[in-house]
Order: C-alpha cells, then structure tokens, then sequence
C-alpha cells in the first residue's frame, strides 16, 4: 500500500511538471508556442534606461496656429480663452525623419489601446494615460528607438479636462469642461470635475461635457483645428487629431546613448477654446437664465505643438 500511494504521488508531481504554461506572447519570457494551460498570464523582462523621457508642456503663451500652421485669425461673432489645464491625453506619437515621412512611416514610439466595444473602433479611454502640466507620460528605453535623425514629432491628442471662466446672470463663474478631440473614443464613463458622465458609447471628435453650478451639459463642437505645417508633403487624415511639430535642430539618436533624454512636447493652449458669442461681448455665457443654451463651443484643437529637447 505505501508502494502503491508514493507512486501515485511521484504520478501527481510529474503531471504538475509537465503541465505546458499558458503564454503564447513571443515577446514575453515565458513564451510556449504549444501551450494549452487555461492560465494565459505572461512575463516580460524588465525595461532598463537610459530612456527618453516624454512630457507635457501646456503654454498659454506659444503662437495660435491653423491647420496649417500659419498664425490664425479668430472668426467674426466667435470668443476665445486660454484655459487652465488639469489633464490631457494622447493616443499615438511618432517621429519623422523629414518633410516627406507619411503618418505611419516614421518612428512610432506609442499608439495607444483601441476598442471596438462601442461598434467601430475607437480609443478606449478607460485605458489612457492622462498627465498634467510637466508631468512625465511616457518612458521609453532609448535602445527601443531606431537609430535615425529626425526633424519632426506628430503627437494625436485625445482629451482635454480644464478650466474655463463664464458668465452667468450676470456674475463670473469658473466651470470645468471634458473634451474628446480624438478620431472617435469609446467612453464608458469619465469625470469632469465632481460630476461623472456614464456613457458606454463611442463619441466622435469634438464631443464635451461641461460642468458648472452643480449641471452638466454635453455637446459636439462643429471643428477641431489640428495644426499641421506639412499638410502640403504630409497631410493626416481629417478627424485624426495628429498635431505636428518640428525639433529647432534635427534630434538623433545614435544607439549609444547612456543617459536619460527629455522630449517635453510644448502645447499651444493659445485662445484654444472658442465659443459662437452670441451677443458679442466675449464672456462664454452658456447658460441663460431660463436654464437654456446660449454660447456653445465651436473649437477646441490645440494650436500647436513645439518638442523641446534636454539631457
């Protein structure tokens, strides 16, 4: 009987052995191309620097640029503001050697999480990063990035949470607004400042909520500038949100970097909230006092994009 119950447990133990692990990711370190354990879990080895260091930068004060990077003009009957920003996010950026290196050609150092639970695909929102003013939002080893020289960074933002300030009966308030300025979202809920908005939907570009007084009100703004100056070379797909921007002196990388590089990405916040001004006394008033809608947003693209770096 002690023969007959060792065996059974030696039976056991080589059966637990050899149970083939679930991970079938090839990047991963414990990648088994036959496996078939219900438990998909991966390991990955630890990333290691140096790094290149990407972060966000909102300037009040930087040129107000069109879409195509020419200075722009505000419109007859429209209001602007600078807000304040709390937070933005972004879904895709990449590098371009040149004037004529097409979105998608370049060096694409991060594309964000995508979703068809909404129906067409979409940004998935519960999975963005969102950073504030100065904040580090990525990390990226540098041995991870092509070797090349490069003359410009395109960067598809995606969310916007700030401050703007109105007028309502008469007294200045400050109100919050959530903006979506990606191609489409898949929202299943977000927060504009107390309030939270349940959605489980996919929104297009130009898509907010603004907070104020306690209320909520949701929109779509009719536009969204996206400054790019190569549109002429290298345009980017109407709705897309891809900003571009270009280095002051072309950025290389060598392969044999050994210390950290900072690429802050300075983004124009110039008057990037605009309204239809209704009476014409530049004062964002959306509210009347019957509780209905008056100004209304028409833009709220940033105005530009300049990448910085240091060491």
């Amino acid at each position: 009987m002690k023969k007959l119950t060792l065996l059974l447990v030696l039976l056991a133990a080589t059966s637990m052995g050899c149970k083939k692990k679930g991970c079938t990711d090839p990047n991963a370190t414990n990648y088994n191309s036959n496996a078939n354990s219900d438990d998909k879990s991966c390991t990955y080895p630890e990333e290691t620097g140096p790094y290149l260091i990407i972060k966000l930068h909102f300037d009040s004060l930087a040129p107000r640029l069109d879409n195509f990077g020419n200075p722009a003009t505000i419109p007859a009957n429209h209001g602007t503001q600078s807000p304040t920003f709390y937070g933005m996010s972004a879904h895709y950026i990449e590098f371009a050697q040149n004037m004529y290196t097409q979105l998608g050609a370049g060096e694409i150092l991060y594309h964000g999480a995508e979703t068809t639970a909404g129906g067409s695909n979409a940004v998935d929102f519960s999975k963005a990063i969102i950073k504030g003013d100065n904040e580090v939002f990525l990390k990226i080893p540098l041995k991870n990035i092509s070797p090349d020289t490069y003359n410009w960074v395109r960067m598809s933002l995606t969310y916007q949470n700030y401050d703007v300030d109105y007028l309502y009966n008469g007294v200045d308030y400050t109100g919050r607004l959530a903006s979506f300025v990606g191609f489409n979202t898949y929202i299943t809920n977000y927060k504009i400042w107390n309030q939270t908005v349940t959605l489980n939907a996919n929104k297009l570009q130009g898509y907010w909520g603004f907070e104020n007084l306690g209320i909520v009100f949701q929109g779509q703004a009719a536009s969204t500038t996206v400054p790019n100056p190569l549109s002429a070379t290298s345009p980017v797909p109407a709705g897309s949100c891809v900003v571009t921007g270009s280095f002051d002196t072309p950025f290389t990388i060598t392969g044999n970097e050994t210390q950290d590089i900072t690429c802050t990405m300075s983004l124009s916040t110039n008057k990037s909230f605009e309204w239809y001004d209704v009476n014409g006394d530049h004062k964002y008033e959306p509210l009347l006092p019957n509780g209905n809608s008056n100004d209304y947003p028409t833009d709220m693209g940033l105005r530009g994009l300049k990448p910085i770096i240091s060491q």
